[in-house]
């Protein structure tokens, strides 16, 4: 796990050398180990290394080809790399290392970039300079585990981990107002967008390409589909539990300590008892939050000793000040994920004890673990019974449906089966409630979103599930949650790695039929079935449960603070995101009658980013 950068286009390196320095700098957190360079002509790229495989200087980056003319920085982790190795090594390849680098190196001479990226089994951004024919490639893994952000101008193109350390460089322009549109809505910029005009992020499995001053890209992996596959749910559990005893063994390769992060739910136990099954020494951390009804402790205790493994509590309790600047500072753009702060403070807890750390994160996102995802099922197989003449009924119905109290659940589910995935993109408060209090200045108002305008109808409903996991897993799993773990543990200089986001695991799981991942109506039936058979019924049944902190609620305790900052004289008003006076009344509004909402909390998130930035 490190940090990477570069700049090519610039016919003399001396010139490229500050802004990659600058860069490197940014991400030093990433990579506390050591640093290094390598220049050509017209490229320079730099490293950042947070040593896990080979702690000696044979591991350091850039790593060059035996001539000097082919050079990668490398970020995450190949998990096949010794398979990979013997097959090299067979084709006549010397290797002077035990690292997974050296492989991306060897694999690229002999097999080419496109040969070489669908064999990887890992984690992974990286770029590659080659000097002989002046291209560089960079390359973000299947699933978009690890970030890595570019920038194009004048024929030339810079790269980074993260999007704050190309902004350090000197790239980008000016705030992206549809990505602080985004931002107030989701409560985190896509992966689609980016806060600062002119930078962009590669997508997952994908390839950039650049030669001449021009960049292309291509895709060399895409999630398949779920297909209506002749699979009983006893043989999916069985493949399932293979897969994840095998992406759990790939991933004990380090030559540091490891550790294993475990909240009271299904994943994070499931993760654990595969350790124990393959005689893995573990050492268990939990986050806690005492006297919080989320507060899951003595959930991961009862697993921890069922196993028989070491569990440590890392208590987040409220404290005088929010942790605003952390959170501002592991995240290159603002990042509202409250329970980002919980991996934030078991991240910093664990770096004592170990330098990887393996969690649960990817099972509910594929084996459909959100209550949203059983109810979005249902009613995909009601609108698929519905004839075409249902609409117009439904439309005279639905206004009145509307007005009845104790029929509010009814009427979002059958929104959902004759409005397809517009009305699901639509249920969440996000920008209303911005837009019916005012709130929104110059740069915002009038400005829309695309996900908001998708229109109502009966065949999207019929199709409601495949688009709705298309759309969490564009918006949340990839911009949310992988952007989460990455910032938190990485600013701690910790390697975060998930068995439950192998992409073999994701290819399989991705296959199945809903029946058989909604088997008997239950939320991610394979891994509960799994559970219930190496953990037991009480952890089976648990409800979903994460790293979650409260922080819009503790926003009406002692961070008040920070709220009450918000108003006429805040950074966002005074630049014209808000406005100030409809922003005072409401929060005024929230601290007299002590009601608060996740709008508030982002709204706060980005004015300590906005200071900070200004600060900076």
């Amino acid at each position: 796990m490190c940090g990477i950068a570069g700049y090519v286009g610039r016919q003399d390196s001396i010139d490229a050398l500050p802004p990659v320095r600058r860069m490197l700098h940014a991400i030093a957190y990433r990579g506390p180990d050591s640093e290094g360079v390598e220049g050509w002509n017209s490229a320079t790229l730099g490293h950042r290394r947070l040593a896990i495989l080979d702690l000696s200087a044979a591991g350091r980056q850039p790593m060059l080809s035996p001539d000097g003319q082919v050079g990668v920085v490398f970020n995450g982790c190949i998990y096949n790399f010794q398979e990979l190795r013997r097959e090299l090594e067979a084709r006549g390849r010397a290797f002077h290392s035990n690292t997974d680098t050296e492989v991306l190196v060897n694999g690229y001479l002999e097999w080419g970039i496109h040969r070489l990226v669908p064999r990887l089994r890992g984690m992974f951004a990286f770029g590659i300079w080659d000097n002989r024919s002046r291209e560089l490639f960079l390359v973000r893994d299947r699933l978009g585990v690890k970030p890595l952000a570019y920038a194009e101008f004048d024929g030339r193109i810079a790269f980074a981990s993260t999007v704050g350390a190309l902004r350090c460089g000197g790239f980008g322009g000016e705030l992206d107002p549809q990505a602080v549109l985004e931002f107030l809505e989701f409560g985190f910029v896509t992966d689609a967008s980016c806060v600062y005009q002119g930078i962009r992020k590669l997508a997952p499995g994908q390839i950039l390409e650049w030669r001449d001053g021009r960049a292309s890209t291509s895709h060399y992996w895409e999630l398949p589909t779920a297909k209506d596959a002749a699979i009983s749910f006893e043989e999916a559990v069985e493949e399932t539990e293979r897969l994840l005893l095998e992406s759990v063994r790939l991933r004990l390769i380090a030559d540091v300590p490891i550790g294993v992060l475990l909240s009271g739910g299904v994943d994070s136990g499931l993760v654990c008892w595969a350790l124990t099954e393959l005689g893995a020494p573990i050492r268990s951390f939990t986050v806690g939050t005492p006297g919080d009804p989320e507060d899951e402790t003595s959930a991961a205790r009862m697993t921890a000793k069922k196993l028989g493994i070491a569990n440590e509590v890392v208590t987040i309790a409220e404290s005088e000040e929010s942790p605003l600047d952390e959170l501002r500072a592991a995240y290159s753009e603002p990042f509202a994920s409250s329970s980002a702060l919980g991996v934030l403070s078991v991240s910093r807890a664990v770096k004592d004890h170990a330098t990887v750390l393996l969690t649960g994160d990817g099972g509910d996102d594929v084996f459909l673990g959100y209550s949203f995802f059983l109810n979005c099922w249902r009613a995909q197989l009601l609108a698929n019974r519905l004839p075409a003449s249902a609409e117009t009924l439904w439309k005279a119905a639905r206004p009145l449906l509307r007005s009845v109290p104790f029929a509010k659940r009814a009427h979002s589910f059958l929104s959902y089966a004759f409005g397809g995935v517009g009305a699901y993109a639509r249920v969440r408060l996000g920008l209303p409630y911005f837009e019916e209090r005012g709130i929104f200045g110059p740069l915002l108002k009038g400005r829309a979103l695309a996900h908001r305008e998708v229109p109502d109808s009966l065949e999207s409903g019929r199709e409601l599930l495949d688009d709705v996991l298309h759309f969490h897993q564009l918006h949340h799993f990839l911009s949310e949650f992988m952007v989460k773990v990455d910032g938190a543990t990485m600013w701690h200089a910790l390697e975060a790695r998930s068995p439950l986001l192998d992409h073999t695991v994701w290819e399989f799981a991705a296959r199945l039929p809903y029946s058989v991942r909604f088997h008997d109506g239950q939320l991610k039936a394979v891994l509960r079935e799994i559970a219930r058979r190496r953990l037991g019924v009480t952890v089976a049944r648990r409800e979903k449960s994460g790293f979650s902190i409260p922080a819009d609620r503790w926003l009406l305790g002692r961070w008040s603070s920070a709220l009450r900052e918000l108003g006429e004289s805040s950074e966002a008003a005074k630049a014209g995101w808000f406005d100030g006076k409809a922003l005072s009344q409401t929060v005024a509004y929230s601290l007299k009658n002590q009601q608060t909402s996740p709008q508030l909390w982002h709204a706060v998130v980005f004015e300590n980013w906005l200071r900070g930035r200004k600060a900076g």
